[in-house]
């Protein structure tokens, strides 16, 4: 069986070359990353497929292809912090930390962020900080990050995260309603100012918390 995975895997990373994504690094990333840890057994199976799956606490495991993308999107270097805000399954998180110097992660659902943990550490990955917390607050104490990449539509940029950007760093976060936003990404400039990009429509879940939606 993990053979078929890893034809599987090769075959995902193929397939997301062909859709434009261009990054190296970021296809051997994805290629190193087994996603079927990090769904539910039953959906095994279809863990390699270029689509989102559900997990716990009724949120979802993103689509291989907007992992890739948003990671692309980055512009990552070893020697990079990253703030990641939406833990979930782990997945993301892994594929970042692939490619990062330390990524410290955010998670509001205690449960996720268990399991996320519990996953990495079965991986052996060890460059990554996770706490149950409200994301679009940031984590200060550990600022500046280099990158941040939110996971979870939000209805602007979270300016608690943005005030904890480095100069000349990015962030990548979906921006719009809950039905549907676009990957905006924003680099912080001397001065404090920030510049923007919009870039491709996407659907995530909403990002819940102090400078995201609230519950409904």
């Amino acid at each position: 069986m993990q053979r078929e995975y890893e034809f599987q895997r090769k075959r995902l990373v193929r397939d997301l070359r062909a859709h434009g994504v261009r990054d190296e690094r970021v296809l051997a990333a994805m290629l190193a990353v087994p996603r079927h840890r990090f769904v539910k057994q039953h959906l095994k199976q279809q863990a390699y497929g270029d689509f989102a799956l559900p997990i716990e606490a009724g949120q979802t495991i993103s689509q291989p292809y907007v992992v890739a993308r948003m990671t692309e999107m980055l512009k990552l270097s070893p020697e990079h912090t990253v703030l990641e805000v939406g833990t979930g399954s782990g997945y993301q998180t892994a594929v970042l930390a692939q490619l990062a110097r330390w990524v410290y992660s955010l998670e509001l659902v205690a449960e996720l962020a268990q399991m996320a943990g519990a996953r990495l550490r079965d991986l052996g990955i060890g460059n990554v900080k996770i706490q149950t917390f409200d994301g679009t607050v940031g984590w200060s104490e550990c600022a500046p990050f280099d990158r941040i990449l939110v996971t979870a539509g939000a209805p602007e940029a979270p300016k608690p995260l943005l005030s904890q950007l480095a100069v000349g760093g990015l962030m990548v976060v979906p921006v719009g309603d809950r039905a549907s936003q676009r990957l905006i990404t924003y680099r912080r400039l001397r001065g404090g100012g920030t510049q923007r990009n919009e870039g491709e429509g996407v659907v995530f879940v909403p990002l819940l918390g102090r400078h995201g939606w609230q519950e409904r």
